[in-house]
């Protein structure tokens, strides 16, 4: 089975080619692509080699995408022996299914068939026998098999009175691209409120163009996909479908349309909408007039137009000629990409420093390494979209990875209820005096109790996996200068500190959740020597920012960075510098009197490489540092 065996309104299966094409001519260093109507995700599915950020409204089309590119381990051995157990299938007793809907849209042999496997599906996934990844493939193939036999003309506004039943369910297994990228996500949401979540390099858009709600189109598949088992009604057997109405087949389609291109955060906007404005029957008229369409997107930037004859879909039997489907891309006006701070207090973290190192950081750049990327200060900051992090950190990188890969509700569901759960303190909904204390003294003789109790559970490591990282964030939150540091036993062991989950706090979270599941990227955890430079080329750039030689902080203690590491650095970038390979070197050549002299005579050998002095200090940010009007002699040192 492949993505587009199934019938849909306004599928772009067949104008790929066109579509693709004027991607590949018009757009530049394309890595992250947003199909944020994704429908079945056909669109989508021509940027495989791509970061995809799909998303559609409809459950019954985002499972499908689940299926489709969400990169996550399941068996196919598996799968293929639980569908051909389906197919095999003959049931004899009643289910929601063929209460509702027997001798309908199916014959009553296949609605009660629908129903049992629907129903085992669930099953399965709660009782752990199959994955999320998993579960998505089973309903994904009951869903392309429901479609294939339906007594419809493919869709389900109505079915076939008196149909004959000649076809029979048999499910087939998808044929998955299994090169999609590791970092692919698939949304469920309003593509208004997402889209000030998300960024792309290139946002597709293809709303609905006429009056036709999708939700009244395929209700039925919807109500199979999220399996709720709601009443229905009328001769078309329709449940409630308010959640899934669109603006865009409304007469605020247009105002909906400008509130969703002013948020739009990307280089390139492609828009499909084909020239049905004023033709066929007035369901059938597009909701957006061209006069509007090209206003809006010139406010956003530089507008082309192209064009391909298409055939309409129209219900009735009339022949519209002259359909043209047009593709609006809009390059944006440069605008500069929001500088986010780090979710954590990373010592030696780069946010102040943003502004002075930023500037010299090379454009347009295919792949960049991030090698000892710490908070990600830098990293996520950064013009490319595609970045590999590395720390030598394991607990950093798993943190970093379980907020890439979990969901935002969990995290903060999660934070919450165990800030109830051990008594933490909340300001931000109580104020310093309900905790008896105030913002100078802070919060640490309240919190202390719950804060240990919180940490003697998070080192008895009985705690499962995705809760783990959580908790560890929120450890963070509440330990001393929220830092991150573990004994030689293996347990977290700083201090109870003065702060808690304040807004800030919560506004930085939800900026670095967005940003990490918006770009291309990927956390690893190695050493620096490890990291297979071999593969990046001219169009790189490496940013380097290792443990600074001749200072002390949680993630230099005990001999963590060494002269010899030193040594192994410089050497490293100077492998880069012959491959013609950019980087940028973060550091300091003296601090309280200390002098990096193993530095300063690799950069007298180095006398071609660009040394820039910066005007910060870290003074705040060491907690060693006594001396807090020492002078530190921050770097900046690039190749280019």
């Amino acid at each position: 089975m492949k993505i587009n065996n199934r019938r849909y309104l306004g599928n772009k299966f067949k104008l790929l080619p066109f579509i693709k094409d004027v991607v590949d001519k018009e757009c530049n260093n394309i890595e992250t692509v947003a199909d944020i109507f994704a429908g079945t995700g056909a669109v989508a599915s021509a940027f495989f080699d791509k970061k995809l950020i799909t998303n559609d409204i409809m459950y019954s089309n985002y499972i499908c995408h689940v299926a489709w590119f969400k990169k996550e381990k399941f068996s196919e051995i598996k799968i293929k022996n639980i569908i051909m157990k389906y197919n095999n299938l003959s049931v004899t007793t009643d289910n929601y299914m063929s209460e509702n809907f027997a001798d309908t849209y199916f014959s009553l042999d296949d609605c009660r068939k629908i129903g049992y496997i629907r129903e085992d599906i669930e099953k399965k996934y709660n009782n752990k026998e199959i994955n999320s990844k998993e579960r998505a493939l089973l309903v994904t193939s009951l869903l392309y098999a429901m479609d294939k036999i339906a007594n419809t003309c493919g869709h389900y506004d109505a079915y076939r009175k008196n149909g004959i039943y000649n076809k029979h369910l048999e499910m087939t297994f998808p044929e998955i691209n299994v090169k999609c990228n590791n970092n692919n996500m698939c949304y469920n949401r309003d593509t208004n409120i997402l889209i000030n979540d998300i960024e792309a390099d290139l946002v597709y858009i293809d709303p609905p163009y006429n009056s036709r709600q999708y939700c009244d189109a395929y209700h039925l598949l919807e109500n199979v996909a999220k399996w709720e088992k709601p009443k229905v009604f009328g001769v078309a057997k329709k449940m409630d479908r308010t959640n899934l109405k669109s603006e865009y087949c409304t007469q605020r389609a247009t105002k909906t349309f400008e509130e969703l291109i002013n948020n739009i955060k990307a280089r390139y906007i492609l828009l499909s909408y084909n020239n049905m404005e004023k033709k066929g029957d007035s369901r059938s008229n597009a909701k957006i007039s061209d006069e509007d369409i090209i206003r809006i997107l010139k406010k956003k930037g530089n507008v082309k137009i192209f064009s391909e004859k298409h055939k309409a879909f129209n219900a009735g039997k009339s022949n519209i000629e002259g359909n043209e489907e047009r593709l609006f891309l809009c390059e944006c006006f440069k605008a500069e990409k929001k500088i986010i701070p780090s979710a954590i207090n990373y010592t030696g973290g780069k946010y102040k420093l943003l502004p002075q190192i930023m500037k010299y950081f090379p454009n347009n750049v295919d792949n960049v390494v991030d090698l000892f990327c710490g908070g990600c200060n830098v990293g996520i900051n950064l013009s490319s979209n595609k970045v590999i992090f590395n720390d030598k950190n394991e607990h950093l990188i798993g943190l970093f990875n379980a907020f890439k890969r979990l969901d935002e509700k969990y995290i903060f569901d999660t934070i919450f209820n165990n800030i109830k759960k051990y008594d933490l303190s909340l300001v931000a909904e109580h104020g310093y005096k309900f905790y008896g204390c105030d913002s100078s003294s802070g919060l640490g003789k309240y919190n202390k109790k719950g804060y240990m109790n919180l940490r003697k559970d998070f080192n008895k490591k009985f705690i499962r996996d995705d809760e783990y990282y959580v908790l560890l964030y929120l450890l963070m939150i509440y330990s001393f200068n929220n830092q991150l540091r573990f004994n030689n036993k293996g347990e977290f062991n700083l201090p109870v500190g003065k702060r808690d989950f304040n807004l800030k706090m919560q506004n930085k979270l939800k900026d670095f959740l967005h940003r990490i599941k918006s770009g291309d990227y990927t956390f690893i955890n190695e050493d620096f020597r490890e990291v297979l430079i071999d593969n990046l080329d001219e169009n790189s750039f490496v940013y380097v920012d290792p443990p600074y030689l001749i200072t002390t902080a949680t993630y230099n203690e005990s001999s963590g960075w060494t002269e010899d590491d030193e040594k192994d650095l410089l050497s490293l970038l100077e492998k880069l510098d012959r491959k013609n390979i950019k980087f940028a070197l973060s550091n300091v050549l003296e601090c309280k009197g200390k002098e990096n002299s193993i530095l300063k005579e690799w950069l007298n050998r180095n006398n071609r490489f660009k040394t820039i002095f910066l005007n910060y200090s870290y003074a705040n940010s060491n907690y060693h540092k006594k001396d807090k009007e020492s002078i530190t002699k921050e770097i900046l040192v690039i190749n280019y």
